[in-house]
């Protein structure tokens, strides 16, 4: 008994024949996708939390291959063939990739007629993308008009013989249409479809708007991909953590045979196939001769093929449960477009894969999955790749004329954080980055700025490392306690493809070009925190392992969190008691925050306010001020990372001596046992690249003594926490609070005078700095009065000039001649 035929639910040539009409008369002027991706930006209410999704939206519409350059390409306002345009490009051998999007299918499906608009050519695509794939082939092979230049020797030898067998194929086909009696040329004779196609074709989803009835369509995290998802079209977020090298796959594989010569293809459809032996043509079945087969290698056809895993983000992730891989399996045009460390969102057909070989035999009826990728979406473009949106340009150029942008990008870190200010700029400074020098010998001197974040628990530190992390465009988080110095660098592994011995990034090889968090870094293991020193200063990581001797690069900021030796500071032994980390490592940080928690009524009340209001309305307190989203955030720092300004000579001589400055008052702090850090030359190249990230935040090509005055007053800040401790029990008047700033600038130099005189300090920069920390004229002018009758101080030049009187700087101009 015969079994029961079952009847499609579709009409494959009907729907073959509207693609070919899709393709042969869609007209568009702009991208459906950006109108698409317009509306969804005006239909999401997100909260900062859920930015991704605006990240994916935006970098949709500002793809390069997208709208934009189908705007340079259409200059007039008419709309014209954009598939055929495409088309006309892969006759020409220009291009070699096709990516149909559904949403111009969509809105073509939209147009047709009321007889032809059941044909459900985007759902079926949707449901069954792998043998639509094929479909959607042959229409392009009837559409492909003729190239427009001849195929030349010198061209690829592929092109060549494709030719030769485009007008074999031809030569047959009009042969048996001219001869009626003749039978029709044997299949084996015309060359395979597969073979003769110079294009890989891809499919890019339809983009969801946002709305409540298109949620299915969002990104799927791994562990929600389930079975009845096989042979769909769906998308997949998630992070690369491995990616393999791009190796060719055979597609179709051609054999000659030595008795009739004819030429044998033989499509490969699985990951592994058995060659032929004997020849199938007619003459030799005919002869009974079984001609022996050769395979030709020029004369098959191989694409491109890559194999990446990605991994669940962390916060798909339920608690206690451990992340989940898939494996994505990249082809032709689509390999080479990601990197590890990577967040993208991968559209792709869902397909099972049997395993082969031994695996079979353990794995009994068991299947591995994988995606087949189709259309790849990065969530945080590198700064380079960033183009910066027309609304977020207008908004950074309203306010950058008002001179503020310093403090607004600074409050706009972490909002829902309070306090914190000096921190906040110093991570902007971080985010911005100096400048790295190449020297001509090959000598590298870093631009990336580390900086180490130790204090008291409960002071927010995590929180904004988390948000950096976040922002940066590749940020990598980590703990040390749960970081090995192998997990940090590098590690050998086996490749499951190739079964080679290759090498692994680690966290700190991830975030090249990035930012690498680090919390509970004085939990760590000392021989896991020596891995550091060489990323912290060479910027390289040298590995000999396994037969490999190389140098991975780590071109990383450094962004470190810890606790004091004790948990929280002790102020009964000295800084660097509480601090507890090696000076080699200390050395290599620019800035080396202190945050305290001193009880204090005032800053108490407010802190315990803002809390309060973020956990009730759920959201940052509407601080004063303007506060940037994570994303105009990112898109200043990719406009500012495109200057690099140079140090003047005027400059340069005004860093020299505030240099000198802070080295004299480091032996002073070793004396009064409150020396904190060492002052080495590395502080110099700090200060240095601090004033050439606040050049950068200006949109300047030369730093400015203003730059160098706010990279030194960070500097001093970042130990007004330990002085401020040590000094708490002391006068708390106006008059002595202005005065312990003042003395602040001049042991760090913040406001010394323009032409190098010792000790001067300049009242105008002395004046701004106090009125801008909420002090009064008179209160600066009486304090300056009250200290002048002490002789602890004397103005000088008409009173602009503020010279401190001390016994102890001719003792120590005397111990440095000796």
């Amino acid at each position: 008994m015969a079994l029961l035929t079952f009847k499609a639910p579709v009409n494959y040539e009907l729907q073959q024949s509207a693609f070919e009409d899709f393709l042969k008369t869609f007209k568009s002027s702009s991208s459906a996708t950006e109108v698409s991706a317009t509306n969804a930006l005006q239909e999401l209410h997100l909260e900062d939390d859920d930015l991704s999704d605006e990240y994916d939206f935006m970098d949709d519409v500002a793809d390069g291959s997208g709208a934009a350059r189908r705007r340079r390409d259409d200059k007039s306002a008419e709309p014209k063939l954009k598939y055929m345009k495409i088309l006309q490009s892969l006759a020409d051998r220009e291009s070699s990739h096709i990516t149909i999007e559904l949403d111009d299918l969509q809105t073509y499906e939209r147009g047709l007629e009321e007889d032809a608009a059941g044909l459900n050519l985007v759902q079926s695509i949707e449901v069954n993308a792998k043998h639509y794939i094929e479909i959607l082939a042959r229409a392009i092979d009837k559409s492909m008009p003729r190239e427009t230049r001849e195929i030349s020797y010198k061209d690829d030898v592929m092109d060549v013989i494709m030719s030769q067998r485009e007008r074999r194929n031809e030569a047959m086909a009009l042969a048996a249409e001219g001869t009626l009696d003749a039978p029709p040329p044997q299949q084996d004779s015309l060359f395979p479809a597969e073979l003769t196609r110079r294009y890989t074709l891809s499919f890019k989803p339809v983009t969801p708007s946002g709305s409540a009835n298109e949620r299915s369509q969002k990104a799927l995290a791994v562990r929600d991909v389930k079975g009845e998802h096989i042979g769909h079209l769906i998308t997949v977020r998630g992070i690369a953590t491995r990616v393999s090298d791009v190796k060719p796959e055979a597609q179709v594989m051609a054999y000659t045979c030595d008795r009739c010569g004819s030429e044998v293809f033989q499509p490969i459809t699985s990951k592994q196939f058995t060659p032929m032996q004997e020849c199938p043509s007619k003459e030799c079945k005919d002869n009974h001769t079984k001609g022996q087969l050769f395979l030709s290698t020029r004369a098959s056809k191989f694409h491109a093929f890559q194999e990446v895993k990605i991994q669940e983000m962390a916060d798909q992730v339920p608690i206690g449960h451990i992340p989940r891989t898939l494996t994505i399996q990249c082809h032709g045009g689509l390999t080479r477009q990601i990197n590890p460390g990577d967040m993208v969102d991968i559209a792709g057909i869902f397909l099972p894969t049997p395993y082969t070989g031994f695996k079979a035999i353990r794995a009994g009826l068991l299947t591995d999955t994988y995606l087949e990728a189709q259309y790849i979406t990065q969530h945080k473009q590198a700064y380079d790749d960033l183009t910066i949106d027309l609304r977020t340009l207008r908004r950074i150029e309203q306010y950058r004329e008002s001179g503020h942008m310093y403090e607004y990008l600074a409050r706009s870190i972490a909002p829902e954080i309070y306090g914190h200010l000096d921190v906040k700029k110093a991570l902007l400074l971080l985010l911005i980055g100096g400048v790295t020098k190449e020297m001509g010998d090959g000598m590298r001197i870093r631009g990336d700025i580390n900086i180490c974040l130790m204090g008291d628990p409960g002071v927010a530190k995590s929180q904004l490392m988390k948000y950096i992390a976040k922002v940066a465009p590749r940020g990598v988080y980590t703990t040390g306690r749960g970081s090995s110095g192998v997990g940090l660098t590098a590690a050998i592994m086996r490749d499951p493809v190739t079964d080679e011995v290759v090498l692994e990034g680690g966290a700190l090889v991830l975030a090249d070009n990035g930012i690498c968090c680090i919390d509970e870094f004085d939990k760590m293991d000392d021989g896991d925190r020596t891995a550091i020193h060489e990323v912290m200063e060479q910027q390289t990581i040298s590995i000999s392992k396994a037969g490999i001797t190389t140098s991975l690069n780590a071109r990383t900021s450094i962004l470190a969190a810890a606790n004091p030796l004790y948990g929280r500071y002790n102020p009964r032994i000295s800084p660097v008691e509480n601090i507890n980390l090696p000076a080699a490592l200390l050395s290599r940080f620019d800035i080396l925050f202190l945050i305290l928690d001193t009880p204090s009524r005032e800053a108490d009340e407010e802190l315990a306010k803002h809390v309060t209001e973020v956990h009730m309305t759920n959201k940052h307190p509407e601080s004063e001020g303007v506060v940037f989203s994570p994303q105009e955030v990112r898109q200043y720092i990719a406009q500012a990372r495109t200057y690099r300004p140079i140090v003047p000579k005027e400059v340069a001589d005004y860093i020299t001596g505030a240099y000198v400055r802070m080295r004299q008052q480091q032996k002073r702090d070793e004396g009064s046992k409150k020396q904190y850090t060492h002052i080495t030359p590395r502080t110099l190249l700090g200060i240095v690249r601090l004033s050439q990230a606040l050049a950068r935040l200006r949109f300047s090509a030369s730093v400015a003594t203003d730059d160098v005055d706010e990279a030194l007053r960070l500097v001093e800040v970042s130990k007004s926490s330990l002085y401020h401790d040590t000094r708490a029990t002391g006068d708390q008047s106006p008059s002595s609070k202005i005065y312990n700033l003042i003395r602040a600038m001049a042991d760090s130099g913040a406001a010394a005078v323009e032409d190098g005189s010792r000790g001067e300090l300049s009242m105008r920069k002395v004046r701004e700095r106090i009125v801008a920390k909420g002090f009064t004229e008179d209160q600066l002018v009486h304090a300056i009065d009250e200290y002048a009758l002490l002789d602890v101080w004397q103005t000088t030049a008409d009173g602009s000039r503020l010279i401190f009187i001390e016994a102890g700087d001719a003792d120590i101009d005397m111990g440095d001649d000796e």
